[in-house]
């Protein structure tokens, strides 16, 4: 009999606890005097639940995450070298590190900065143009290889009280990428051409950088929108005092 009752007492905690403590939320205690580090470590906490989805709260694997389109003028001239990105998937994203932040306080914007060792970017390359002297029109498989990116992010936020608790939204969020090492390539393109491959492959290495600060607006402009969504999708289903207790 008591067995009986062990085993429902079990039962009626784990069931009782589960919504209050999921289990890729790491709850920090609002009095911590090192409460930064512990809300690091939350977000880090967060990294392996990211890269295979939370299916609870309707959240995919960011790993990859897709983004649609990048338009790229690369030289200059009614000729001039055009490049089209479509289909893209982004790989790495959950493997970051927090290496500092600043909450929100007064109003003022919340701020991080993020170090991420590798991000890789498959994608659908279509070109347009005269590259160097060759025509250069065509169509094949792009791969970009980011290393040492940082990302200073900085956003606002917004509070909803409900009945169960109080709920964040992040309202605003921008980024500025900056790369150590970038390794551009393309593949099956211009009927696999040797010669138009290897012009072009030639081009991407030599000015690797300066196509990157050529796609960095709009790069930025996306991942912000991706990493905007994905903070929200989290937000509104897990409340403030989830993640920090009294």
């Amino acid at each position: 009999m008591w067995r009986i009752i062990s085993v429902a007492i079990f039962i009626l905690a784990t069931f009782a606890q589960t919504p209050e403590n999921p289990p890729y939320i790491k709850q920090c205690s609002r009095s911590d005097p090192q409460l930064l580090d512990c809300l690091r470590d939350a977000l880090h906490h967060l990294r392996p639940y990211l890269a295979t989805g939370i299916p609870e709260i309707e959240m995919p694997s960011v790993e990859p995450f897709v983004m649609d389109s990048l338009s790229l003028q690369l030289t200059g001239g009614p000729q001039g070298y055009r490049v089209n990105l479509k289909n893209m998937e982004v790989f790495g994203a959950s493997n970051f590190t927090v290496k500092s932040m600043k909450l929100s306080e007064n109003n003022k914007p919340f701020e991080a900065r993020i170090a991420l060792p590798k991000l890789v970017i498959k994608s659908k390359y279509f070109s347009s143009g005269v590259l160097i002297i060759i025509p250069a029109s065509g169509s094949g498989d792009f791969s970009g290889v980011f290393d040492g990116v940082v990302a200073d992010v900085r956003g606002t936020v917004s509070a909803e009280n409900r009945p169960e608790g109080t709920y964040m939204r992040v309202e605003t969020l921008a980024l500025e990428l900056s790369i150590k090492k970038v390794r551009l390539n393309v593949s099956k393109v211009f009927n696999n051409n040797r010669i138009l491959t290897e012009a072009t492959n030639l081009f991407l290495r030599e000015n690797g950088h300066e196509v990157v600060k050529a796609m960095q607006p709009q790069l930025q402009k996306k991942l912000s929108i991706e990493f905007m969504r994905i903070a929200n999708q989290l937000l509104k289903h897990v409340s403030v005092e989830q993640f920090l207790r009294d």
